[in-house]
């Protein structure tokens, strides 16, 4: 058999060019978050944090559509919540949650958050994801449950509180509102939102059809470490990127 050799994420040498890449992996991001149906009028953000500027991120510019979003659309805003670069304002709930996050979790380059349709009604159920599917060991032992719903987060300490609960995680249930997840890429945090999404979807038609049957510990954990890690969920992400922009070229503009 000819032997593979995975493709990994990008190494740049200068900082211009990764703010580039993870700006266009960005405005990507929210188009496919629109074609999967996961945006919710408004309510919705994905962060990246700034390659040079580390206490900075990009972001959606607040009541744009997410399938309107090109590169040229994305606002950087730094910790204090300003808008430093873009000429729109930034979504005050998005600043409280992913200011902390990417705080409280420096090794993390990126935040998935939404309202789409399976993630929240799961949120509702006040549980954790079970092993039902492989697909669904990716965050097997890897997610965390935050149960304290006090309405829409425009405070940083309810954010800090929600980064505490997510501790070194790479996915919340956030108790009747969604789930959000991070990686160590734009690409990772998009494909577990993604990829979270579906799992919930799964457990919810499983449990109405029937008593699914979840899969045992030691099978969960060695799915875990072959889907769930880094480089899995980087690379996942690659044939959406791929299919994004070969449909929706204008999206780098």
């Amino acid at each position: 058999m000819p032997q593979f050799t995975r493709p990994q994420p990008p190494v740049f040498e200068r900082v211009e060019d990764e703010r580039l890449h993870r700006k266009q992996r960005l405005a990507a991001a929210f188009r496919l978050f629109a074609r999967f149906g996961f945006s919710e009028g408004t309510a919705g953000h994905i962060t990246a944090r700034d390659p040079e500027f580390t206490d900075h991120f990009w972001v959606n510019p607040f009541g744009v559509y997410f399938g309107h979003i090109r590169v040229s659309d994305l606002i950087l805003v730094d910790r204090e919540g300003e808008v430093v670069k873009g000429d729109r304002p930034v979504n005050r709930a998005a600043f409280a949650i992913h200011s902390q996050l990417h705080e409280a979790r420096p090794d993390i380059v990126a935040a998935a958050h939404s309202h789409s349709l399976y993630g929240k009604t799961w949120s509702s159920l006040s549980r954790l994801l079970d092993p039902l599917t492989q697909d669904a060991c990716a965050f097997y032992e890897d997610h965390v449950l935050f149960e304290d719903y006090r309405g829409v987060v425009l405070d940083t300490n309810e954010g800090k509180r929600i980064a505490e609960a997510l501790g070194e995680k790479k996915a919340a249930i956030l108790r009747n509102h969604g789930h959000l997840t991070v990686g160590y890429s734009v690409d990772e945090a998009a494909w577990w939102y993604i990829s979270f999404e579906r799992s919930a979807q799964a457990q919810l038609l499983a449990e109405a059809a029937g008593k699914p049957i979840p899969i045992d510990h030691d099978n969960a954990s060695l799915a875990h470490s072959q889907v769930g890690t880094h480089s899995a969920g980087w690379f996942s992400f690659q044939p959406l990127y791929d299919r994004i922009v070969r449909e929706e070229p204008d999206l780098l503009e």
